[in-house]
């Protein structure tokens, strides 16, 4: 399969976390968030124009963090206007976003850009429940 997310061709880091060792690497999580990722993953001010044909608009942040819960790492956030962040990872020099191919042709800097903090993030309480409901949906997809 040819993959179209950012950094897709060098995602050969391993998971650090024992409950996912099923998943090699962020190829393998991406064709699994393609069964996962829904309008009620999507963020709530984005998802009116979430559709099945364009499931990676409005998961960034969640997706971002799940990825790092699975396979460690830093959660990186690229300016976007309107003052939001764009999430990605960053593990050693392996750099991909899961969720880049919502914009199109349009091309991210992924250099010089914040840490993003899980802590801040997650003060929104719905953030947090949309990254504990994909989490879970993950969990129970793994158990099929």
């Amino acid at each position: 399969m040819i993959y179209g997310f950012y950094g897709a061709q060098t995602a050969d880091v391993p998971p650090v976390n024992e409950k996912y060792k099923s998943i090699k690497n962020p190829r393998e999580l991406y064709d699994l968030l393609l069964k996962i990722w829904s309008a009620q993953t999507c963020a709530p001010r984005m998802r009116d124009n979430w559709k099945n044909s364009h499931p990676t608009y409005g998961q960034c942040s969640i997706t971002a963090f799940l990825a790092q819960d699975i396979f460690g790492g830093e959660v990186y956030g690229i300016l976007r206007e309107g003052g939001n962040y764009h999430c990605y990872n960053v593990i050693g020099n392996c750099v991909f976003d899961l969720t880049s191919e919502q914009f199109g042709n349009e091309k991210l800097n992924y250099e010089n850009n914040p840490l993003q903090s899980r802590k801040v993030h997650f003060s929104k309480e719905e953030k947090k429940l949309r990254y504990e409901y994909l989490k879970s949906k993950l969990d129970e997809l793994l158990t099929q």
